[in-house]
C-alpha cells in the first residue's frame, strides 16, 4: 500500500517543507504495510496556543477506523507517537482475530465424536 495514492493533509497554521512531508509520509507507510487494505490516511497538523503541534491520524480501511492523536513540541515527535499508537492498535486486532480462531478450532475439536471401533494407521 502507498501512502500517496489515498493521503489526505489538512494543515491549520503549520507550514511544512518536503522534507517533513517525506518523513511522514515514511513513518505512516509502515502503518499502512500492516493492514491489507486502507481506503484512506487522513493527516491533520495544527499549531496549539503554546507551539507545539498536534497530529491526528485515521486510518480506514473496510471494516475499522483507526485513529490516534498525539501533541508534543516537534512535529516528527508528534508523528512518531501517533505511528507507535496506530501500530499497537492493530497488532492488538490481529491478536483478537487470531485467538478467536484459535478458540474456534478448539471448540470444534472438543464437539468432536469418534467411534471407539475406527481404526486409524498411522
Amino acid at each position: 500500500m502507498t501512502v500517496a495514492n489515498s493521503t489526505r493533509f489538512l494543515f491549520r497554521g503549520v507550514e511544512i517543507d518536503d522534507r517533513t512531508d517525506a518523513y511522514i509520509r515514511k513513518r505512516l507507510g509502515t502503518v499502512g504495510r500492516l493492514l491489507d487494505d486502507v481506503m484512506r490516511i487522513e493527516i491533520e497538523i495544527d499549531r496549539d496556543k503554546k507551539g507545539k503541534f498536534r497530529v491526528e491520524v485515521m486510518v480506514k480501511t473496510p471494516y475499522k477506523l483507526y485513529r490516534a492523536e498525539e501533541t508534543t513540541i516537534s512535529i516528527e515527535g508528534s508523528v512518531d507517537a501517533v505511528e507507535d499508537e496506530l501500530k499497537r492498535q492493530v497488532k492488538q486486532d490481529k491478536e483478537k482475530i487470531r485467538t478467536l480462531k484459535k478458540r474456534g478450532r478448539m471448540s470444534l475439536k472438543k464437539k468432536m465424536v469418534l467411534d471407539k471401533s475406527a481404526r486409524f494407521r498411522k
